[in-house]
C-alpha cells in the first residue's frame, strides 16, 4: 500500500480523497473470462493505490460460468458475494443497511458507450475513483493473476504455438477457412494445438485442445505455449498475464481499446464496417459483415500471410 502522498496522484479529481471502510461492487466485473481478468486488475491497483479499501465486496449475479466461477474464487483481495437477479439491472437500488458505506454500481456496463469504445482496463479504473494516466503501464498489465495460480503443464509437445479462434460473443469468431489458413502456415513453424475443431485434412498434424476443467489446467495450456494466436477472447488477457507472445485479431474493436499496455502482443486490426465497438450483433447482418472483416481482398488472404511473417519475425528477435 502507498503512502496517502503517494496515493493521491492516482485518484480522480471528481474521486473521493480517502477510501471508505467498505466498499461494495455490484455485478463484479461482468460475466465474461476478459472483462474479469481486466476488472480484478483494476481493483488491484485501486486496493493498492488506496482509492478502495482492502477486501472490498464484489456482488456478483448466480449462475456464472464455471471458469468465471474460478477466476474470482482466486482473487484473494476481495470478498463474494450473490447478488440476486432481481438487482441484476440498475433499475432497481439495493439497501445495504449502512453495511456498505460506498456502493459502486457497475451493472450493465455491456451496454455503456464509454466501456464499448474506450480502453478496458481505463474504463474499470475510472469507476473506481482511479485516474488511469498516473497509472504506469506496467500496472494495467494483468499481472494479479500469474501469482495466484499454479499452471499445470499440459501433455503437449514442447514449444506448441497455441490458436484460440472462438470468443463469447459470435461477431468475434475467427471464420472456419482463416483458422484453417492459420493452422496450415502454423505448422511450418511448430507443433500446432487449436482451441478450435481440426479438419480432417490436418488430424495427423494438429492437436485438438479439449475444453479445460479447472483454471490452472488453462493457465497452464496457455503459459507453456511458445506463441499463441488468437481473436479478440480472453485469451488474449490471459497471454498478457503470463507473458505469452500473442497475435491478435480485432474484428469489431480498436486493438487500443483491448491490448494497448500489453508489450509482447501484435494486434492486428481488421477492415471492419461494423460500428468501432459493437458488443452484440443487431441482427444477422453483422455477423456477415464481422466475417467479411476476415476477407477483404475476397480469397486472397495475403494479408494473413504477412501478419503470420511479421509475428514469427518478431517474436523470433524476442527469444534471441
Amino acid at each position: 500500500m502507498l503512502s496517502d502522498g503517494e496515493a493521491a496522484r492516482f485518484v480522480c479529481a471528481d474521486g473521493m480523497p480517502q477510501a471508505p471502510k467498505a466498499v461494495g461492487i455490484l455485478n463484479g466485473f461482468g460475466r465474461t473470462l476478459g472483462d474479469g481478468i481486466i476488472g480484478l486488475q483494476a481493483l488491484h491497483v485501486a486496493i493498492r493505490v488506496g482509492a478502495v479499501p482492502p477486501m472490498p465486496v464484489l456482488f456478483r449475479l448466480p449462475d456464472l460460468p464455471a471458469m468465471v466461477e474460478a477466476i474470482y474464487s482466486v482473487a484473494d483481495f476481495t470478498e463474494i458475494q450473490t447478488l440476486p437477479w432481481d438487482f441484476a439491472t440498475t433499475d432497481r437500488r439495493l439497501d445495504f443497511g449502512g453495511a456498505v458505506v460506498r456502493v459502486i454500481d457497475i451493472r450493465d456496463f455491456a451496454f455503456d458507450p464509454g466501456f464499448q469504445q474506450t480502453s478496458m482496463i481505463d474504463f474499470f479504473l475510472r469507476r473506481l475513483d482511479v485516474a488511469p494516466g498516473a497509472v504506469p503501464a506496467s500496472w494495467r498489465r494483468n499481472i494479479w493473476l500469474a501469482p495466484r495460480v499454479t499452471p499445470a503443464p499440459p501433455d503437449l509437445p514442447l514449444g506448441y504455438i497455441l490458436v484460440c479462434p472462438k470468443a463469447s460473443m459470435r461477431l468475434r469468431d475467427m471464420p472456419d477457412a482463416i483458422h484453417v489458413h492459420i493452422l496450415r502456415q502454423a505448422l511450418a513453424i511448430g507443433p500446432v494445438v487449436t482451441q478450435g475443431p481440426v479438419p480432417n485434412t490436418l488430424a495427423r498434424d494438429v492437436i485438438h485442445a479439449a475444453p479445460c476443467e479447472t483454471l490452472d489446467a488453462l493457465c497452464g495450456l496457455i503459459r507453456h505455449a511458445k506463441w499463441m494466436i488468437s481473436t479478440d477472447t480472453s485469451m488474449v488477457h490471459f497471454a498478457d498475464a503470463f507473458d505469452v507472445p500473442c497475435l491478435a485479431f480485432f474484428p469489431t474493436h480498436h486493438p487500443e481499446w483491448r491490448v494497448r499496455d500489453y508489450p509482447r502482443c501484435l494486434p492486428i486490426a481488421l477492415r471492419s464496417r461494423l460500428p468501432p465497438g459493437i458488443e452484440f450483433a443487431r441482427g444477422p447482418r453483422d455477423d456477415v459483415l464481422a466475417w467479411s472483416s476476415w476477407f477483404p481482398d475476397g480469397s486472397d488472404l495475403s494479408w494473413l500471410d504477412r501478419a503470420m511473417a511479421r509475428a514469427r519475425d518478431q517474436f523470433v528477435r524476442e527469444v534471441s
